[in-house]
């Protein structure tokens, strides 16, 4: 099956490397030069991974990427020349599986493209065929066939990198995992960068299934080690 790529940027050299080298590894691609056309092709096209700049007019990649993660959880990539921690951290806030920084290699974007796109929907497809379909842990309960979440009958909308470590660490509670197992589960290979990056997607997923995040009943943090997943009641 023809995955499509919606690339939004203003840059068209870089629309033009990215559209080669995607077109090539055989992807369909479609593009907009703002985010408020992105918009409106998301909305009329289907799409299956969005690579979204940051800094474009009429509407910025922050902007589109809240938009996007209101109706639909396809792995989103920001692609961006602002490389500080910040920039990084709030694009994971807003559900974006992954963040490529200027000036970048073109087939080490498409590797990424290739990495989510697998892990989202052939990975995830395979996990629900072969392992438990229904996990339920406290009033938390993970449906893997369906890919949903909720807490207590509630639903709770999850990232889609957000769910792969719940997933993981549902299926083997009391398990200890480190910072690079979950990355890797959820994100492809892990550098030393990514720290902060898994950080970030834990807090945001106790945020969404703790009832008190700093005191967190469901994923503990094992110091110097990684995470774990328990129903521990206070």
């Amino acid at each position: 099956m023809q995955r499509t790529i919606l690339i939004a940027e203003d840059d068209p050299d870089i629309v033009n490397l990215l559209c080669l080298y995607l077109k090539n590894s055989g992807y369909q691609v479609l593009t907009a030069p703002d985010g408020l056309e992105a918009w409106r092709l998301f909305g009329q096209e289907h799409v299956d991974l969005a690579l979204l700049d940051v800094m474009m007019p009429r509407m910025d990649g922050w902007e589109l990427a809240r938009k996007i993660r209101e109706v639909s959880n396809i792995p989103i990539l920001f692609l961006s020349a602002r490389d500080q921690d910040y920039d990084r951290i709030l694009g994971l806030q807003l559900g974006a599986d992954d963040y490529l920084t200027k000036p970048f290699n073109p087939m080490e974007a498409v590797a990424r493209v290739q990495s989510n796109l697998r892990r989202f929907y052939e990975l995830g497809a395979a996990d629900t065929r072969k392992e438990q379909k229904l996990l339920q842990l406290g009033e938390l309960c993970l449906d893997a066939e369906g890919m949903t979440v909720t807490k207590n009958g509630r639903p709770i909308s999850l990232t889609p990198t957000e769910y792969r470590i719940l997933n993981k660490l549902m299926r083997t509670p009391g398990r200890v995992y480190t910072k690079a197992q979950l990355y890797e589960n959820g994100n492809g290979e892990f550098m030393e960068s990514d720290e902060k990056t898994m950080m970030v997607h834990i807090s945001k997923l106790r945020e969404k299934i703790e009832d008190d995040p700093k005191h967190p009943r469901y994923i503990k943090t094992i110091r110097g080690i990684g995470y774990k997943i328990e129903d521990k009641k206070f």
